[in-house]
């Protein structure tokens, strides 16, 4: 597939975002459907967890960044799907009694909660592979694919997304500076927005230094993310969240709350945002979508 140069995105960011929403879930509904070979419970339990209501902000994130490379983004569906599908695994698995020990996600049941334990971990299991199983066969050309799927893997595991989780569980009712709790999330939330924006790249066959400007741009929302989501565990909308609040604090969890209070987090999070979107100013006209989608992230209220 050539280059496809395209427009600036809207600046309607609802309906830009709700447009690429759409694709992605439809292409996740289709990845769903599964052959005979896989037990129908099993296949509930992913769907319900996969296609639950969900903010789809990695995914987006993959075809944005492509889209700011000046490439067609229908190219990056299928990675666009593999980081949500590993996203999905994550929360699953994160939700389960020997972790976070969730019961609400998404707005309904959490997976382990309406299917059982030993079922939630399978359907976390198969969409961590099936991730994989979509970048290497449906990206094109060949060594692209091979290339996302080396990034992916790294962000996926141990020193990143999984030792991430691993040093957060291991904080709970501990001290630490600002220094260990971004060392945390740097891996454990901003590891898996970075390969996204990466992805996005890679597919597009970015150049060196725009595949940098993505990543600076994915380190700074990563960890201004994960700010807002402290602070909405404390003050935000259970329903707007779709899940329990406030049990970071009651489990003595580590947060930017915590360590910076709540002035100061805001404003952390402003900087960062400012950052991000200096960082992919090199796109010129082509960074709006991502610049738009970095303000939604530190104003949101869910």
């Amino acid at each position: 597939m050539q280059p496809i140069m395209t427009s600036s995105p809207p600046v309607d960011l609802t309906q830009y975002t709700s447009e690429l929403r759409r694709q992605v879930d439809e292409e996740l509904n289709r990845y769903s459907l599964y052959d005979d070979d896989c037990p129908e419970h099993l296949a509930q339990a992913i769907r319900h967890s996969l296609l639950a209501p969900g903010k789809r902000l990695r995914p987006l994130l993959v075809l944005m960044a492509c889209e700011a490379c000046g490439y067609d983004r229908r190219a990056a569906i299928p990675a666009a799907c593999a980081v949500e599908m590993i996203h999905t695994y994550s929360l699953i698995h994160d939700d389960l009694p020997a972790m976070d020990d969730d019961d609400m996600r998404r707005g309904r049941p959490t997976c382990h909660v309406a299917f059982g334990e030993a079922t939630a971990i399978l359907a976390g299991d198969a969409l961590l592979a099936q991730a994989f199983e979509i970048v290497a066969r449906d990206t094109q050309p060949g060594d692209v694919a091979a290339r996302c799927v080396a990034e992916l893997a790294r962000a996926a595991g141990a020193s990143e997304l999984v030792g991430g989780q691993e040093d957060d569980l291991k904080a709970e009712f501990t001290s630490g500076g600002l220094e260990h709790l971004e060392r945390i999330h740097r891996r454990k939330t901003g590891a898996m927005i970075r390969v996204s924006l990466r992805l996005g790249g890679l597919v597009a066959q970015a150049t060196d230094s725009q595949l940098d400007a993505l990543d600076t741009y994915g380190e700074k929302i990563g960890l201004a993310f994960q700010i807002v989501d402290d602070l909405l565990d404390l003050s935000g909308d259970e329903a707007a969240m779709g899940k329990r609040l406030q049990k970071d604090s009651t489990k003595g969890k580590l947060t930017f709350p915590a360590v910076l209070g709540e002035a100061e987090s805001r404003r952390r999070a402003a900087a960062l945002i400012d950052e991000a979107c200096s960082a992919v100013a090199v796109f010129g006209a082509r960074s709006a979508g991502l610049e738009a989608l970095a303000r939604y992230v530190v104003d949101r209220n869910h």
